[in-house]
């Protein structure tokens, strides 16, 4: 079971009851979860920003891209040797691709 809980105050929001926000500023995209009454606030403060603003295409918004964690060095020589172990062409020193790292990661 999913439950909200509004990220200002901390109210638990039953079935219904106050909602998902989304929003972007300065490239960032944002979601924040709210009591009616604070999604109301919330539309209220922006009405003059967005009456004033204009509509930006889909095309200039971008959406933040998820973050890998990168490897570390212990872990790099067990991915080699798993790749080699599964025929996968991997370099014996330097970067492994993202398809290695990928296969890696969905076969543990």
């Amino acid at each position: 079971m999913h439950q909200l809980v509004d990220d200002i105050d901390g109210t638990l929001l039953e079935a219904g009851e106050g909602e998902t926000i989304r929003f972007s500023l300065n490239g960032a995209a944002y979601e924040i979860d709210l009591t009616n009454s604070h999604a109301e606030e919330l539309r209220e403060s922006l009405a003059p920003y967005i009456r004033a603003g204009r509509r930006a295409s889909a095309g200039n918004v971008r959406a933040a891209a998820p973050r890998r964690r990168a490897a570390r060095n212990s872990e790099v020589s067990e991915i080699r040797e798993w790749a080699k172990s599964q025929g996968l062409n991997v370099s014996e020193r330097g970067r492994i691709s993202a398809e290695v790292m990928d296969a890696y990661r969905a076969a543990h």
